[in-house]
Protein backbone atom coordinates (compact mmCIF):
# COMPACT_ATOMS: atom_id res chain seq x y z
CA UNK A 1 0.00 0.00 0.00
CA UNK A 2 1.07 3.20 -0.92
CA UNK A 3 2.29 5.62 2.23
CA UNK A 4 -0.11 8.71 1.95
CA UNK A 5 2.92 11.36 3.27
CA UNK A 6 4.59 10.04 0.03
CA UNK A 7 2.71 12.74 -1.79
CA UNK A 8 3.89 15.63 0.48
CA UNK A 9 7.17 15.57 -0.98
CA UNK A 10 6.29 17.58 -3.56
CA UNK A 11 6.47 20.30 -1.11
CA UNK A 12 10.23 19.53 -0.76
CA UNK A 13 10.86 19.61 -4.86
CA UNK A 14 9.32 23.41 -4.81
CA UNK A 15 11.25 23.98 -2.07
CA UNK A 16 14.38 22.75 -3.76
CA UNK A 17 13.37 24.36 -7.42
CA UNK A 18 12.90 27.91 -5.61
CA UNK A 19 16.48 27.61 -4.26
CA UNK A 20 16.50 26.06 -0.90
CA UNK A 21 18.81 23.29 0.68
CA UNK A 22 15.95 20.68 -0.06
CA UNK A 23 18.06 17.73 -0.79
CA UNK A 24 16.62 14.24 -0.55
CA UNK A 25 18.48 13.72 2.51
CA UNK A 26 16.05 16.65 4.06
CA UNK A 27 13.02 15.60 2.41
CA UNK A 28 13.33 12.03 3.82
CA UNK A 29 13.90 13.98 7.15
CA UNK A 30 10.58 15.56 6.51
CA UNK A 31 8.40 12.39 5.60
CA UNK A 32 10.13 10.32 9.22
CA UNK A 33 8.83 14.11 11.07
CA UNK A 34 5.29 14.16 9.46
CA UNK A 35 4.92 10.59 10.69
CA UNK A 36 5.72 11.75 14.61
CA UNK A 37 3.04 14.48 14.50
CA UNK A 38 -0.97 15.07 13.39
CA UNK A 39 -0.90 16.38 9.48
CA UNK A 40 -4.59 17.19 10.19
CA UNK A 41 -3.02 20.12 12.03
CA UNK A 42 -1.32 23.04 10.04
CA UNK A 43 1.17 24.41 12.75
CA UNK A 44 2.39 20.43 13.41
CA UNK A 45 3.30 20.21 9.46
CA UNK A 46 4.56 24.00 9.52
CA UNK A 47 7.11 23.45 11.83
CA UNK A 48 7.91 19.51 11.21
CA UNK A 49 8.70 21.15 7.39
CA UNK A 50 10.56 24.23 8.88
CA UNK A 51 12.99 22.31 11.26
CA UNK A 52 13.68 19.38 8.19
CA UNK A 53 13.74 21.45 5.39
CA UNK A 54 15.64 24.83 5.79
CA UNK A 55 19.05 24.11 5.48
CA UNK A 56 19.92 27.79 7.17
CA UNK A 57 18.27 30.82 8.32
CA UNK A 58 18.08 32.46 5.44
CA UNK A 59 15.68 29.78 3.82
CA UNK A 60 13.06 30.52 6.50
CA UNK A 61 11.30 33.71 4.39
CA UNK A 62 11.49 31.50 1.65
CA UNK A 63 9.74 28.35 3.11
CA UNK A 64 7.05 30.52 4.96
CA UNK A 65 5.88 31.87 1.32
CA UNK A 66 5.92 28.29 -0.18
CA UNK A 67 4.18 26.98 2.94
CA UNK A 68 1.43 29.58 2.10
CA UNK A 69 1.31 28.81 -1.30
CA UNK A 70 1.13 25.03 -1.72
CA UNK A 71 -1.22 24.57 1.79
CA UNK A 72 -3.09 27.68 0.73
CA UNK A 73 -3.75 26.80 -2.55
CA UNK A 74 -1.80 29.35 -4.13
CA UNK A 75 0.44 27.66 -7.02
CA UNK A 76 3.83 28.38 -7.18
CA UNK A 77 5.22 29.45 -11.14
CA UNK A 78 8.71 28.00 -12.06
CA UNK A 79 10.74 28.00 -15.07
CA UNK A 80 11.93 25.55 -17.27
CA UNK A 81 15.11 25.02 -15.63
CA UNK A 82 13.96 25.17 -12.01
CA UNK A 83 14.13 28.89 -10.98
CA UNK A 84 11.10 30.94 -10.01
CA UNK A 85 9.46 33.71 -12.13
CA UNK A 86 9.47 37.08 -11.50
CA UNK A 87 6.02 37.86 -9.64
CA UNK A 88 4.15 40.96 -7.49
CA UNK A 89 4.18 40.27 -4.06
CA UNK A 90 0.96 38.39 -3.08
CA UNK A 91 -0.79 38.32 0.14
CA UNK A 92 -2.05 34.39 1.08
CA UNK A 93 -3.23 33.06 4.57
CA UNK A 94 -0.85 31.36 6.73
CA UNK A 95 -1.30 29.79 9.70
CA UNK A 96 1.77 30.87 11.67
CA UNK A 97 1.92 28.39 14.79
CA UNK A 98 3.64 29.76 17.68
CA UNK A 99 2.81 28.20 21.15
CA UNK A 100 2.50 24.06 19.68
CA UNK A 101 -0.72 23.47 21.82
CA UNK A 102 -3.35 23.69 18.61
CA UNK A 103 -4.94 25.51 15.97
CA UNK A 104 -7.90 26.62 17.68
CA UNK A 105 -6.44 29.59 19.46
CA UNK A 106 -3.85 31.00 16.86
CA UNK A 107 -4.33 34.10 14.31
CA UNK A 108 -4.31 33.84 10.94
CA UNK A 109 -1.75 36.49 9.47
CA UNK A 110 -1.54 37.63 5.78
CA UNK A 111 1.87 36.97 4.85
CA UNK A 112 3.47 38.76 1.49
CA UNK A 113 5.34 36.65 -0.74
CA UNK A 114 7.65 38.23 -3.45
CA UNK A 115 9.76 35.26 -5.18
CA UNK A 116 12.03 38.51 -6.24
CA UNK A 117 12.68 39.32 -2.85
CA UNK A 118 13.62 35.69 -1.81
CA UNK A 119 16.03 35.75 -4.74
CA UNK A 120 17.80 38.76 -3.96
CA UNK A 121 18.42 37.49 -0.30
CA UNK A 122 20.31 34.43 -1.90
CA UNK A 123 24.19 34.18 -2.18
CA UNK A 124 24.68 34.92 -6.06
CA UNK A 125 27.06 31.64 -6.00
CA UNK A 126 22.70 29.94 -6.11
CA UNK A 127 21.49 31.58 -8.91
CA UNK A 128 22.26 31.12 -12.55
CA UNK A 129 23.12 33.84 -15.36
CA UNK A 130 19.55 34.55 -15.95
CA UNK A 131 18.29 34.72 -12.91
CA UNK A 132 21.16 37.37 -11.94
CA UNK A 133 20.42 39.58 -15.08
CA UNK A 134 16.77 39.70 -14.13
CA UNK A 135 18.04 40.85 -10.66
CA UNK A 136 20.67 43.24 -11.48
CA UNK A 137 18.16 45.50 -13.46
CA UNK A 138 15.39 45.81 -10.19
CA UNK A 139 18.41 47.76 -8.39
CA UNK A 140 19.55 51.64 -8.98
CA UNK A 141 23.00 51.18 -10.32
CA UNK A 142 23.12 55.46 -10.91
CA UNK A 143 26.79 57.37 -9.93
CA UNK A 144 27.83 59.00 -7.44
CA UNK A 145 27.60 62.18 -7.84
CA UNK A 146 30.13 65.34 -7.24
CA UNK A 147 29.88 69.18 -7.29
CA UNK A 148 31.35 70.76 -10.83
CA UNK A 149 33.19 73.92 -11.08
CA UNK A 150 30.72 75.13 -13.89
CA UNK A 151 27.55 76.26 -12.20
CA UNK A 152 23.81 76.53 -13.19
CA UNK A 153 20.86 79.28 -12.71
CA UNK A 154 18.89 78.44 -9.86
CA UNK A 155 16.28 79.35 -7.33
CA UNK A 156 18.71 79.53 -4.54
CA UNK A 157 22.18 79.23 -4.15
CA UNK A 158 25.03 82.13 -4.58
CA UNK A 159 23.71 85.16 -5.35
CA UNK A 160 24.92 86.01 -9.49
CA UNK A 161 25.31 89.65 -9.58
CA UNK A 162 26.11 90.13 -13.28
CA UNK A 163 22.92 88.44 -14.53
CA UNK A 164 20.84 90.36 -11.49
CA UNK A 165 22.46 93.94 -13.05
CA UNK A 166 21.74 92.66 -16.56
CA UNK A 167 17.77 91.73 -15.56
CA UNK A 168 17.61 95.18 -14.06
CA UNK A 169 19.12 96.98 -17.05
CA UNK A 170 16.32 95.13 -19.03
CA UNK A 171 13.65 96.40 -16.50
CA UNK A 172 14.54 99.90 -17.39
CA UNK A 173 15.77 100.11 -13.01
CA UNK A 174 12.59 98.62 -11.74
CA UNK A 175 12.65 96.24 -8.83
CA UNK A 176 13.25 92.72 -10.12
CA UNK A 177 13.78 89.52 -8.51
CA UNK A 178 17.28 88.27 -7.58
CA UNK A 179 19.64 86.07 -9.84
CA UNK A 180 21.39 83.15 -8.15
CA UNK A 181 23.88 80.21 -9.37
CA UNK A 182 24.95 77.21 -7.70
CA UNK A 183 27.43 73.93 -9.16
CA UNK A 184 26.35 71.68 -11.54
CA UNK A 185 26.34 67.98 -10.68
CA UNK A 186 28.34 65.47 -12.33
CA UNK A 187 28.93 61.83 -12.04
CA UNK A 188 31.87 61.07 -9.61
CA UNK A 189 34.69 58.53 -11.18
CA UNK A 190 33.46 54.57 -9.68
CA UNK A 191 36.89 52.25 -9.88
CA UNK A 192 35.69 48.57 -9.41
CA UNK A 193 38.49 46.56 -8.59
CA UNK A 194 37.54 42.66 -8.82
CA UNK A 195 39.67 39.91 -7.37
CA UNK A 196 38.94 36.78 -9.77
CA UNK A 197 41.33 34.45 -7.99
CA UNK A 198 40.82 30.81 -7.12
CA UNK A 199 39.41 31.73 -3.81
CA UNK A 200 37.02 34.07 -5.17
CA UNK A 201 35.93 31.95 -8.35
CA UNK A 202 32.76 31.19 -7.08
CA UNK A 203 31.95 35.04 -7.08
CA UNK A 204 33.87 36.42 -10.05
CA UNK A 205 31.02 35.84 -12.84
CA UNK A 206 28.30 37.21 -10.38
CA UNK A 207 30.75 40.39 -9.56
CA UNK A 208 31.41 40.89 -13.25
CA UNK A 209 28.05 41.01 -14.05
CA UNK A 210 27.37 43.18 -11.29
CA UNK A 211 29.83 45.48 -12.56
CA UNK A 212 28.66 45.19 -16.30
CA UNK A 213 25.58 46.47 -15.25
CA UNK A 214 27.38 49.57 -13.25
CA UNK A 215 29.74 50.51 -16.01
CA UNK A 216 26.78 50.47 -18.44
CA UNK A 217 25.02 53.00 -16.69
CA UNK A 218 27.91 55.34 -17.00
CA UNK A 219 30.31 54.11 -19.24
CA UNK A 220 32.48 57.95 -19.15
CA UNK A 221 32.24 57.81 -15.47
CA UNK A 222 32.91 54.25 -14.14
CA UNK A 223 36.05 51.75 -14.85
CA UNK A 224 36.82 48.17 -13.98
CA UNK A 225 39.69 45.66 -13.47
CA UNK A 226 40.25 42.61 -12.36
CA UNK A 227 43.09 41.35 -9.56
CA UNK A 228 44.91 37.83 -9.63
CA UNK A 229 48.26 37.74 -10.63
CA UNK A 230 48.07 39.97 -12.81
CA UNK A 231 46.27 43.30 -13.15
CA UNK A 232 43.86 43.54 -16.49
CA UNK A 233 41.53 46.33 -17.59
CA UNK A 234 38.00 45.30 -18.91
CA UNK A 235 36.21 48.59 -18.77
CA UNK A 236 35.71 48.19 -22.27
CA UNK A 237 34.87 45.22 -22.87
CA UNK A 238 31.59 45.65 -19.94
CA UNK A 239 30.64 48.49 -21.98
CA UNK A 240 29.33 45.78 -24.49
CA UNK A 241 24.93 45.94 -24.64
CA UNK A 242 24.87 41.99 -24.34
CA UNK A 243 25.95 41.10 -20.59
CA UNK A 244 26.52 37.39 -21.98
CA UNK A 245 28.82 38.74 -24.81
CA UNK A 246 30.33 41.07 -22.49
CA UNK A 247 31.22 38.28 -20.01
CA UNK A 248 32.79 36.48 -22.31
CA UNK A 249 34.79 38.77 -24.09
CA UNK A 250 36.37 39.48 -20.47
CA UNK A 251 36.95 36.30 -19.74
CA UNK A 252 39.00 36.24 -22.98
CA UNK A 253 40.89 39.53 -21.52
CA UNK A 254 41.62 38.40 -18.31
CA UNK A 255 44.42 35.47 -18.56
CA UNK A 256 44.88 34.79 -14.26
CA UNK A 257 40.99 33.82 -13.81
CA UNK A 258 40.69 31.57 -10.69
CA UNK A 259 44.90 31.94 -10.21
CA UNK A 260 47.15 33.29 -7.23
CA UNK A 261 46.48 36.24 -5.24
CA UNK A 262 48.43 39.39 -5.41
CA UNK A 263 46.56 41.86 -4.55
CA UNK A 264 49.92 44.53 -3.54
CA UNK A 265 51.41 43.98 -6.65
CA UNK A 266 48.59 44.20 -8.76
CA UNK A 267 47.18 47.61 -6.65
CA UNK A 268 50.93 48.79 -7.10
CA UNK A 269 50.49 47.99 -10.81
CA UNK A 270 46.57 50.24 -11.16
CA UNK A 271 48.12 53.48 -8.81
CA UNK A 272 51.82 53.22 -10.93
CA UNK A 273 49.84 52.98 -14.45
CA UNK A 274 46.60 54.39 -14.24
CA UNK A 275 45.66 55.94 -10.24
CA UNK A 276 48.14 58.27 -9.68
CA UNK A 277 47.75 59.99 -13.34
CA UNK A 278 44.53 60.92 -12.32
CA UNK A 279 41.96 57.56 -12.98
CA UNK A 280 41.71 57.65 -8.91
CA UNK A 281 41.82 61.33 -8.23
CA UNK A 282 38.70 61.99 -5.73
CA UNK A 283 37.35 58.54 -7.35
CA UNK A 284 35.20 56.29 -5.19
CA UNK A 285 37.40 53.29 -5.41
CA UNK A 286 35.95 49.59 -4.41
CA UNK A 287 37.87 46.51 -4.01
CA UNK A 288 36.32 43.09 -4.03
CA UNK A 289 37.87 40.66 -2.43
CA UNK A 290 38.23 37.84 0.14
CA UNK A 291 41.71 39.19 1.44
CA UNK A 292 43.62 35.99 1.05
CA UNK A 293 46.75 37.55 -0.16
CA UNK A 294 50.01 35.06 -1.03
CA UNK A 295 52.31 38.14 -1.72
CA UNK A 296 53.18 40.70 1.04
CA UNK A 297 50.59 42.22 3.35
CA UNK A 298 52.65 44.78 4.06
CA UNK A 299 52.96 45.74 0.23
CA UNK A 300 48.99 45.58 0.14
CA UNK A 301 48.64 47.89 3.24
CA UNK A 302 51.22 50.70 1.63
CA UNK A 303 49.57 51.07 -1.75
CA UNK A 304 45.71 50.68 0.05
CA UNK A 305 47.39 54.18 1.98
CA UNK A 306 48.60 55.35 -1.14
CA UNK A 307 45.30 55.06 -2.77
CA UNK A 308 43.23 56.54 0.09
CA UNK A 309 45.13 59.37 -0.30
CA UNK A 310 44.38 60.07 -4.17
CA UNK A 311 40.76 58.60 -3.89
CA UNK A 312 37.81 60.58 -2.42
CA UNK A 313 36.23 57.37 -0.86
CA UNK A 314 37.85 53.45 -0.71
CA UNK A 315 35.38 50.64 -0.24
CA UNK A 316 36.07 46.78 0.76
CA UNK A 317 33.46 43.94 -0.36
CA UNK A 318 34.33 40.84 0.71
CA UNK A 319 31.60 38.30 0.21
CA UNK A 320 32.53 36.52 3.48
CA UNK A 321 31.08 38.97 6.14
CA UNK A 322 27.62 38.45 5.04
CA UNK A 323 28.06 35.11 6.79
CA UNK A 324 27.54 34.47 10.59
CA UNK A 325 30.57 34.34 13.06
CA UNK A 326 32.96 35.56 9.62
CA UNK A 327 35.95 37.57 11.93
CA UNK A 328 38.70 39.50 9.26
CA UNK A 329 41.71 37.45 9.97
CA UNK A 330 43.07 37.38 6.77
CA UNK A 331 46.08 38.31 6.42
CA UNK A 332 44.97 41.27 3.33
CA UNK A 333 41.98 42.15 4.97
CA UNK A 334 43.44 43.13 8.43
CA UNK A 335 46.37 45.16 6.25
CA UNK A 336 43.69 46.67 4.64
CA UNK A 337 41.16 47.72 7.07
CA UNK A 338 43.43 50.71 9.03
CA UNK A 339 42.82 51.75 5.23
CA UNK A 340 38.93 51.57 3.49
CA UNK A 341 36.20 53.57 4.58
CA UNK A 342 33.92 50.83 5.18
CA UNK A 343 33.77 46.97 5.23
CA UNK A 344 30.81 45.54 3.21
CA UNK A 345 29.05 42.40 2.45
CA UNK A 346 28.71 41.82 -1.16
CA UNK A 347 27.26 37.94 -1.56
CA UNK A 348 23.69 38.34 -2.61
CA UNK A 349 21.76 40.65 -4.55
CA UNK A 350 20.59 42.58 -1.79
CA UNK A 351 24.13 43.68 -0.19
CA UNK A 352 25.27 44.52 -3.22
CA UNK A 353 22.57 47.14 -3.50
CA UNK A 354 23.68 48.26 -0.21
CA UNK A 355 26.98 48.74 -1.69
CA UNK A 356 25.53 51.29 -4.46
CA UNK A 357 24.01 53.54 -1.86
CA UNK A 358 26.78 53.28 0.34
CA UNK A 359 28.89 54.42 -2.95
CA UNK A 360 26.15 57.21 -3.64
CA UNK A 361 26.30 58.24 0.20
CA UNK A 362 30.42 58.26 -0.39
Amino acid sequence: MTDPLVGLTGFAEVLRRLGLGADPVRAQAYLEALRLVDVAQPSQVYWAGRLSLCAEPDDIAGYDAAFAAWFGGVPVHTTGNGRTKRRTATSVPLVAPVSGKGDGDLPELRVAASDTEILRQRDVTKLDGAALRELLATIDTAPPLRRSVRTRRSHRGRLDPDETLRELLRSGGEPVRLRYRRKRLRPRRLVLLIDVSGSMAPYADALLRFAHAVVRRSPPSTEAFTLGTRLTRVSRQLRMRDPDQALAAAARAVPDFAGGTRLGDTIRLFLDRWGQRGLARQSVTVVFSDGWERGDAALLGEQLARLRRLAHAVLWVNPHVGRSGYAPVQSGIRAALPHVDRLLAGHSLATLDELLTEVRRA
